[in-house]
């Protein structure tokens, strides 16, 4: 197991090449994060005989000021388990990224994903909701499983809401933002950067590799959600919304205008990203449009976690409910890096 550029021909060229990559594991987003955040980014693969790569996986290298360096698979990514051209490649994996950590002296590996072998402790972390998409989009709509779904849709077309798919960038850096920040705060969770989501557009959106989706009444914006979308999967990444129009059920027409987009140009799977174990309301929404639910793990090498995160996670929660929406931004800000 070797390190190569995220850019290398060899990696990009394995990625490019493998059904089961996703927007993920595109050199791109790897690159978003660790140019955002100012870590270093780069793939760890196995070669065969003719150089070129078998298996492998994008790697963020995070560290802090009062944390050792890990090796994580990739942060802030909601599934990104190691891709490889056969099982005969699988065999062994766990072992030689392990070795790989060590002769780096690294003090931990963390992989979004379910993988086994000696040192490696896996453990559920969420769950993640997948659907399977048709040419016709009339097809799955008739697969959704409750009625509120389609009620919400038709309900929103009714109020007069408008979808509009994100032409430049100021529709993610300043239109979606702003309604992010919004439901950061609510959630009590820091929003990240504004550059980060500058980034987000020039390495993934504007060349083709995603999009973003604007709710409006009128003119004036009142929800909005950003998808990736690349090799057959489009994946739910980060949603918004003005709590004070969720009586016109914005939402619900932009997952399916997402949803139809994907059936129209030939993508076969809708991910609905991650969700919490303990998020149940969360996931009975998702689970209404008809996915299958899968759980998502995540594998570390050699460390487990330490306790402890979630109950600083919580409080830094109860304090940013209660601020005034400067405080989400300046600690995503600040912050924001940290929680790799």
């Amino acid at each position: 197991m070797i390190v190569l550029d995220i850019d290398d021909p060899r990696w990009v060229a394995f990625v490019d090449g493998h059904p089961s990559a996703t927007a993920f594991h595109h050199p791109s987003w790897a690159k978003v994060i660790g140019e955002c955040y100012r870590y270093p980014a780069f793939a760890l693969a196995r070669l065969d005989q003719q150089d070129q790569v078998i298996a492998g996986m994008p790697v963020i290298e995070v560290s802090g000021p009062f944390r050792r360096r890990r090796w994580v698979s990739l942060p802030f990514t909601d599934w990104c388990p190691p891709l490889e051209r056969s099982a005969i490649a699988e065999s062994g994996l766990v072992e030689e990224l392990d070795v790989a950590r060590r002769q780096a002296e690294v003090w931990q590996l963390e992989i979004r994903g379910h993988l086994t072998g000696s040192g490696a402790h896996a453990s559920p972390a969420a769950v993640m909701h997948r659907l399977r998409l048709e040419p016709e989009p009339d097809h799955v709509y008739r697969r959704f499983k409750r009625l509120s779904v389609r009620k919400g849709i038709t309900r929103a077309e009714r109020n007069g809401v408008v979808i509009r798919q994100g032409e430049s960038s100021p529709a993610l850096t300043h239109v979606f933002y702003h309604l992010h920040l919004q439901t950061r705060r609510r959630l009590g969770v820091p929003a990240q950067p504004r550059r980060y989501f500058d980034l987000l557009w020039r390495k993934m959106l504007e060349p083709g590799r995603g999009f973003v989706l604007l709710a409006y009444t009128g003119e004036t914006p009142i929800a909005g959600a950003v998808f990736l979308a690349w090799n057959g999967t489009v994946i739910y990444k980060y949603g918004a919304s003005d709590t004070r129009s969720w009586d016109l059920h914005p939402n619900h027409l932009v997952m399916w205008t997402a949803i139809r987009w994907g059936c129209e140009h030939g993508f076969d799977t809708f991910d609905f990203g991650r969700s919490d174990l303990s998020n149940k309301g969360l996931r009975q929404f998702k689970g209404g449009w008809a996915p299958e639910e899968d759980l998502l793990y995540t594998t570390i090498a050699d460390h487990p976690a330490p306790p402890g995160e979630h109950r600083l996670q919580d409080a830094a929660g109860t304090v940013i409910r209660h601020c005034p929406l400067w405080v989400c931004r300046a600690a995503g800000e600040l912050l924001y890096r940290y929680a790799a």
